[in-house]
């Protein structure tokens, strides 16, 4: 972190279902450029920002498989709906003067530059924001996993997981009103307690590399200035 608790580097999850706003629609257009608003602020202030977007708003692969479709044909599915989101993200961004590249798991060079690591840290070192696209590129390996494994690639400092819940907690707090948050876990604890924060692979990977997650809610605005600043929001897992 730099002096006075700002990351340098984050690596920003940003659930599908986030760009749906409070609508039944993929990606809310209010929602889309709000979020494009803030996202230029985090860069303004001179953190280096990369973001892994889910596609939950428009298919999930355990939707098909839940309709006997193939796993691997199900995730790839899943994978083009992150290149999508990832598409309209950059036009928003875009249209408010950020420099912003798509960088695809997926070959798809038509819409997405190719993920090479080398390529993506300087697109950072030039103050570009980077919006990775298709997770990992590969079936059975959710975004989760694909922001863990970005974020040690890039040299980022965090990963900040935007939800549409303020932290992790005890229970599901839309199902359970005396669910508790907490404002500290460690990856252990997470693990353990089976707490929803990312699943078990992700989670793993950030233990062993030492890389903190903070989950916190992306739809309040200010939060996400608050969270690259290194202040209190949300839930901060990390081991001790």
């Amino acid at each position: 972190m730099a002096s006075g608790g700002t990351y340098k580097r984050v690596l920003l999850k940003l659930s599908g279902e986030v760009l749906m706003g409070d609508g039944g629609y993929c990606i809310d257009p209010d929602t889309i450029n709000r979020l494009a608003s803030e996202l230029i602020e985090v860069r303004e202030s001179g953190v280096d920002l990369a973001i892994v977007i889910g596609g939950g708003n428009i298919f999930r692969g355990n939707m098909g498989t839940a309709s006997g479709m193939d796993r691997a044909s199900a995730d790839y599915m899943g994978m083009m709906a992150t290149v999508m989101n990832a598409i309209a993200l950059q036009d928003a961004l875009e249209r408010q003067g950020a420099k912003v590249r798509v960088i695809s798991a997926l070959y798809i060079k038509e819409v997405a530059e190719p993920y090479i690591r080398r390529r993506a840290v300087r697109h950072l070192e030039k103050g570009r924001i980077l919006i990775f696209a298709a997770g990992t590129g590969n079936p059975y390996f959710t975004t989760d996993t694909a922001a863990s494994l970005r974020a040690m690639e890039i040299g980022a400092d965090v990963v900040l997981k935007g939800t549409k819940v303020d932290g992790v907690y005890t229970a599901d707090p839309v199902k359970d009103s005396s669910a508790t948050r907490y404002d500290n876990l460690t990856f252990t604890e997470a693990l353990t307690k089976q707490l929803g924060v990312m699943d078990a692979t992700a989670l793993s990977l950030c233990r062993d590399n030492k890389m903190p997650i903070v989950v916190f809610n992306v739809t309040t605005p200010g939060q996400m200035l608050k969270a690259v600043a290194g202040e209190s929001v949300g839930t901060l897992v990390q081991e001790n």
